[in-house]
């Protein structure tokens, strides 16, 4: 029975001495300060405003590439490069 009371005992000043140090670990306002705080928040604001830019300018150049594709895609269908041909042989007196 003693022994199995000094194992508990033994165990408690573990655990004591463990949180103890858990505490002490801990900055004292128990979290990140109000400076910190304000630091990420500019930092995700800027981050955000990056992201958005990054958006807007791949929307911007997919729709340029969009309407290039469409414009050349236009320029070769059959009848249109037929009548390309024919002009360009006008032109050059063929």
């Amino acid at each position: 029975m003693r022994e199995r009371e000094g194992l508990i005992a033994r165990i408690r000043q573990i655990r004591r001495a463990s949180a103890e140090a858990d505490e002490r670990a801990l900055p004292a306002t128990g979290g990140p300060g109000r400076d910190e705080l304000r630091a990420l928040e500019a930092r995700i604001a800027h981050l955000e405003h990056a992201v958005q830019g990054l958006q807007d300018s791949v929307h911007r150049e997919s729709t340029r590439l969009s309407k290039r594709i469409g414009h050349l895609e236009a320029r070769t269908q059959p009848a249109a490069l037929g009548r390309a041909l024919s002009e360009d042989a006008r032109q050059r007196g063929l």
